[in-house]
């Protein structure tokens, strides 16, 4: 049985999905800052940036889901996460709350747009339903 700690998930948007990344996964939240391309990269890998004298390479989700792309906005941010030991940025529309699933069940066919294998399950809260990311799948390149 997951502690309510271990159910708590940041909701992010992308256009009208929600997709939820669980809270330990996340390091910080960023507004949008300048990023620098890198040549010959992986097409989803958005380029770097400079947080805190450190370079943080910045991956787009709505091109690492094959999405429609969109213009960055006042609520276009960067979620700093961890992943094998190292932070990884990833650009989203929005961040919009931290909030705790009273249960995460398995991953449809018609949960969401996006590639199952990038899906943890779905997540319920007041009858809101959220794609929970498997976030290892989602910055593997």
């Amino acid at each position: 049985m997951e502690t309510e700690q271990e159910l708590q998930y940041v909701v992010i948007a992308l256009g009208q999905e929600r997709y939820g990344i669980h809270i330990s996964e996340v390091y910080e939240i960023i507004k949008m800052q300048a990023i620098t391309a890198v040549p010959k990269s992986q097409p989803f890998l958005e380029g770097v940036t400079n947080l805190r004298g450190k370079i943080l390479p910045v991956i787009n989700l709505r091109r690492r889901f094959k999405m429609e792309p969109a213009d960055n906005s006042k609520h276009t941010r960067i979620v700093v996460a961890k992943y094998k030991d190292e932070l990884v940025g990833i650009v989203v529309d929005a961040v919009e709350q931290v909030t705790t699933f009273t249960e995460i069940q398995p991953t449809s066919d018609t949960s969401s747009a996006v590639d199952r294998h990038f899906m943890q399950g779905i997540g319920l809260v007041q009858e809101e339903i959220t794609c929970v990311l498997n976030i290892e799948q989602v910055l593997a390149g």
